[in-house]
């Protein structure tokens, strides 16, 4: 019996249009790649004995994670809510604003709110249940936000990109 653990925290389900279309995109080209690599599956099986044919274990290893990504987005993408819509009040921080943040030495970050399923962190598109999104979320411009780590940012700048696009 294996150790306990508690359950993942849920995502929130809130989707940019442009995030859902990369997640349909993503889907599409999963099922080509899925068809390629059961064709070289099928040939590697052909070789003869599969407990030693590294081939055959390799595509055996990429036909699971692919059919485990699809079916991630299978059960994933219809609980997703597409948000189409500027909020009412874009003075403040809500969903799908870029925000840009200076800190007390001149130095600029720039964040977008996004979904958990499209935030790449890298790029400054961060989840909206992350941890520096919850403290920006609601505020408006000029409020100050301490960052953990990162000390006191000012929010310079909320602009909403047009939410369909």
């Amino acid at each position: 019996m294996g150790r306990w653990r508690p359950p993942a925290a849920r995502a929130a389900p809130y989707i940019t249009a442009a995030g859902y279309r990369r997640l349909e995109a993503e889907l599409r080209a999963l099922w080509v790649r899925r068809n390629e690599v059961v064709q070289h599956l099928a040939a590697a099986a052909a070789e003869g004995d599969r407990s030693e044919n590294a081939e055959y274990q390799y595509r055996k290893k990429e036909l699971r994670e692919i059919d485990r990504r699809i079916g991630y987005l299978q059960r994933r993408m219809p609980q997703l809510e597409i948000v189409s819509e500027r909020p009412a009040d874009d003075a403040r921080v809500f969903f799908g604003a870029r925000v840009e943040l200076e800190a007390d030495d001149g130095s600029a970050r720039a964040y977008r709110i996004v979904g958990a399923d499209e935030a790449e962190p890298a790029n400054g598109a961060i989840s909206l249940d992350s941890p520096v999104a919850q403290r920006l979320l609601g505020r408006a411009l000029d409020d100050e936000v301490e960052l953990d780590g990162l000390g006191a940012h000012v929010i310079v700048d909320i602009d909403y990109p047009d939410p369909r696009v």
